[in-house]
């Protein structure tokens, strides 16, 4: 499995590591990934997803699952993101009509 955000596409940042000699170490700063299980009121149901920390209280602000993706452009998002995206704007449209 990737060490990689299923919204976001966040993964890992290479830099140093500095020792107090100054001696340069490379290092992968990885992401704070969860486990976390997300309500979508337009689907219906829950979805797992392995996002960051960071996105997870993106998610929280917007106001849930279904409002952070409608509202976040999808250059932003994963392909995952994107597809599930679109089963909750296709949802949100068939109880509209």
């Amino acid at each position: 499995m990737a060490r990689k955000c299923d919204l976001t596409g966040t993964k890992h940042q290479t830099g140093h590591k500095v020792s107090h000699s100054n001696i340069k170490t490379k290092k992968k700063f990885r992401p704070n990934l969860q486990n976390v299980s997300l309500t979508s009121d337009a689907l219906g149901r829950e979805v797992s997803l392995r996002i960051t920390a960071a996105t997870l209280r993106s998610v929280d602000h917007n106001g849930g699952l279904d409002k952070y993706l409608t509202t976040t452009s999808d250059s932003k998002l994963t392909a995952e993101a994107v597809r599930l995206k679109r089963q909750i704007k296709k949802a949100v449209g068939q109880v509209a009509a």
